[in-house]
C-alpha cells in the first residue's frame, strides 16, 4: 500500500463544487517524511478547499480527515519549492557571470519566480487541482 499523508479538520464552508476543511495541527508532523515540503508544520491552523464528491455528504462542523499520497506530496513540494529555488539559483549564476550586479540579478531572479508562480496559477491551475486531490474521510 502507498504511503498517505493525512491531517485531522474540521468542515468550515461548504457549496455545491467544494468544501472547505480547516486543517487543525497535529503532533504526528514531527514524525512526517514530507514534513518540511509539506507547510502544514508551520502553521497552526490552515483552510484547504476540496472539490466536493455529488456522493457524499458533509455538515459544518464535522470531524475529518483529509490524506494525500506521499508521492502526491512530493511532487507539490517540487513544483512549489524545488523548481522555483533551480529557478533562482540558475539566473542569479548565469547574471552574475555577466557582471550584472548581485542585487540586479537578485532582483531578476524574483522577477522570474513571479513569472513562474503567474503562469501556474492562469495556465495549469485546473490541471494542478485535478491532478493534487484530498481524500476525505469522516473521523
Amino acid at each position: 500500500m502507498e504511503e498517505q499523508v493525512s491531517h485531522t479538520g474540521v468542515v468550515v464552508g461548504i457549496n455545491d463544487k467544494d468544501i472547505e476543511i480547516e486543517i487543525l495541527s497535529a503532533s504526528s508532523c514531527g514524525t512526517c517524511n514530507i514534513k518540511s515540503a509539506c507547510g502544514m508544520s508551520e502553521m497552526r491552523e490552515k483552510r484547504v478547499t476540496v472539490p466536493r464528491l455529488a456522493d457524499k455528504d458533509y455538515i459544518v462542523g464535522q470531524p475529518v480527515s483529509i490524506v494525500m499520497s506521499a508521492r502526491q506530496g512530493n511532487k507539490a513540494a517540487m513544483i512549489a519549492y524545488l523548481i522555483p529555488a533551480i529557478i533562482l539559483i540558475a539566473i542569479i549564476v548565469i547574471l552574475s557571470n555577466l557582471s550584472i550586479k548581485e542585487w540586479v540579478a537578485a532582483l531578476i531572479g524574483i522577477g522570474a519566480l513571479a513569472v513562474y508562480y503567474t503562469i501556474l496559477y492562469i495556465f495549469f491551475k485546473a490541471k494542478l487541482r485535478d491532478e493534487f486531490r484530498y481524500e476525505i474521510r469522516p473521523e
